[in-house]
């Protein structure tokens, strides 16, 4: 029998995998978050695509809030449906698809309540919205010195 035939639940995960990911995730978000409290948002540039994300976005999600992210336009059957179109655009792009965490309120810190489970297009068009339209602004000033390591202590 062809193992990829076989039913799905007889597969498990790998806890050791799932480690590394958690891992990588919290540390990507926490370079992310020292960065907005070091940098003006609005000089920071996530990928050398920031201005195709950002158009591609707003005429796929132009009336989307992205100050406080809404997890059902990311997570429902429609939402999921719209932005598997839109990250198709950038599928050329290195962990397009790599599971990240996001602020969920931009002008708060990640912790776990405010962390919602996106993968890296996502992200990127949603960060990069934030930083063009003004709402990680104010990071810099309401947690300078702070950053992600010492929020959560």
């Amino acid at each position: 029998m062809d193992v990829l035939s076989r039913p799905a639940e007889e597969f498990g995960n790998d806890d050791a995998l799932e480690n590394m990911w958690a891992m990588k995730a919290i540390e990507h978000a926490s370079v992310h978050f020292n960065l907005l409290c070091s940098v003006d948002p609005r000089l920071l540039r996530l990928t050398p695509y920031d201005d195709q994300i950002y158009e591609q976005f707003r005429l796929m999600f132009p009336s989307m809030n992205v100050r406080v992210v809404d997890e059902d336009e990311v997570k429902s059957a429609t939402g999921k449906e719209k932005w598997r179109t839109y990250m198709e655009k950038f599928n050329r792009l290195e962990d397009y698809n790599m599971g990240t965490l996001l602020r969920a309120n931009a002008e708060e810190e990640f912790r776990p309540e405010n962390a919602l489970l996106v993968v890296r297009a996502q992200f990127w068009a949603i960060e990069i919205a934030r930083n063009r339209e003004g709402h990680n602004d104010c990071i810099r000033t309401k947690f300078r010195g702070v950053g992600v390591s010492k929020v959560n202590e």
